[in-house]
């Protein structure tokens, strides 16, 4: 039992130092914070836009566009990093697939940015 509890040692102290660190930083931004609100620093800000009364307000849809694509490159550029990992044990199949799936991502962006999705006005 003994040999078990000094295997852990070193995730004890690695766990008090940091919630002690993380305690100091906390106490020293509260103690040694500037205190100057004012209505404009302390009014609510969100996407872009001061808060309104009307929680149902429309949004232009240029929002929803702008995260659309963020979630599709997002996820396409995710797919790059395994075969990057893999590429020595790869064969030619699935490197000229990668490029086929690069080219269609490439047509889909050139596409998009021709269309003025990346534009805003």
């Amino acid at each position: 039992m003994d040999e078990m509890l000094r295997e852990y040692l070193p995730i004890l102290i690695f766990l008090a130092v940091a919630i002690g660190l993380g305690l100091v930083l906390i106490l020293a931004a509260v103690i040694v914070a500037v205190r100057n609100p004012d209505p404009e620093k302390l009014s609510a800000y969100e996407c872009g836009f001061n808060a309104f009364d009307d929680a149902r307000m429309k949004f232009d849809v240029r929002f929803y566009l702008v995260s659309i694509l963020f979630i599709i490159f997002d996820l396409e550029i995710a797919f790059l990093f395994p075969w990057a990992v893999a590429f020595q044990d790869l064969s030619m199949t699935a490197f000229w697939s990668m490029m086929a799936f690069l080219a269609v991502l490439t047509a889909g962006f050139a596409y998009e940015w021709k269309k003025g999705a990346m534009e805003w006005q």
